[in-house]
């Protein structure tokens, strides 16, 4: 292993070279002139220096995330022997997109851990951008999200674990739009959306919805995917934004504050979820536990009030 990855890794966690210089036993000067070797053969700066530390570039979060999961890697592949039989053992990497469907990992993991205790989870909820990223570079092991979503990517490989989820529209109590009597998609493209993820499924959807009405998106569409935040800003505006459908059904909370537009089907057709990986890397013993068990399990959803 190239000791420059090692004192890449330490500046990216510790935010400064002489931080990392402890983390790493050598002195700072050792730790500067080791990344700056690395940053010339590479060809772009991994960290910007400011009077405050070391900061990532753009290409250097990229590198550095790379560089640690090469790191964590090694250390597992050579300590493996000496220790226990156990191949379950180590970090699980798991990316979730969009974020907010974070819940329905709750059951799956619970039993997941219970069965093989010895694995250590790592759960990184992100834009789908960002995840296709991650697992692409080896930063997670599996991603979980909507299938069409992963869908034009020939490098990674989808396992299909629910076939029924399908988003619906919901609006705050008194929305204006709720005294319409037919409401049309002419209709919806008179109010600003708030989308889960720009991607698909949904994201394109929404986005045709402003481009068939002659309307610029980019200033209708808010992509949020924390739903507090989501559930605020619809109940905040005449914003409207997309649910689950059986979270809607379940939480009496959300039903208080907020309606779902039933008549109004804007995806007609329900949204596959998959587990993705990477089509050419060994799939760990932990990884192919996590997706058998997402295969043989419906989470009952569980709904943030």
């Amino acid at each position: 292993m190239d000791t420059r990855l090692n004192h890449v890794v330490a500046v990216a966690r510790a935010g400064s070279f002489t931080a990392a210089a402890g983390i790493a036993g050598v002195t700072q000067s050792a730790v500067t002139r080791s990344v700056a070797d690395l940053e010339r053969e590479i060809g772009y700066a991994i960290f910007e220096r400011t009077s405050r530390g070391a900061i990532l570039t753009e290409k250097g979060r990229d590198f550095a995330e790379r560089a640690q999961r090469l790191v964590e890697d090694t250390r597992d592949l050579l300590q493996r022997p000496r220790e226990s039989s156990d191949a379950y053992a180590g970090v699980l990497r798991i990316g979730v997109c969009p974020a907010s469907l974070e819940f329905l990992l709750i059951e799956p993991l619970a039993q997941l851990l219970k069965k093989h205790p010895s694995i250590r989870l790592d759960i990184a909820g992100a834009t789908f951008q960002r995840t296709v990223q991650l697992l692409r570079s080896g930063g997670i092991d599996v991603a979980v999200g909507f299938e069409a979503a992963f869908a034009d990517w020939p490098d990674i490989r989808c396992q299909r674990i629910f076939n029924d989820a399908r988003g619906i529209l919901f609006v705050r109590r008194g929305h204006p739009i709720l005294q319409v009597r037919r409401p049309t998609l002419k209709t919806l493209a008179k109010h600003e959306f708030v989308s889960p993820s720009d991607s698909r499924p949904y994201g394109a959807v929404i986005r045709a919805l402003y481009e068939d009405q002659g309307i610029d998106w980019h200033r209708r569409i808010h992509v949020v995917d924390f739903f507090p935040i989501v559930k605020e800003i619809v109940a905040q505006t005449d914003a409207i934004g997309v649910i689950m459908s059986d979270i809607a059904e379940r939480s009496a909370s959300f039903r208080s504050r907020f309606v779902t537009l039933d008549t109004i089907n804007l995806f007609p057709e329900p949204s596959p979820m998959c587990s993705a990986i990477r089509a050419r890397w060994e799939v760990r013993p932990a990884v192919r536990a996590f997706m058998s068990i997402l295969q043989n399990i419906r989470p009952r959803s569980r709904a943030r009030s």
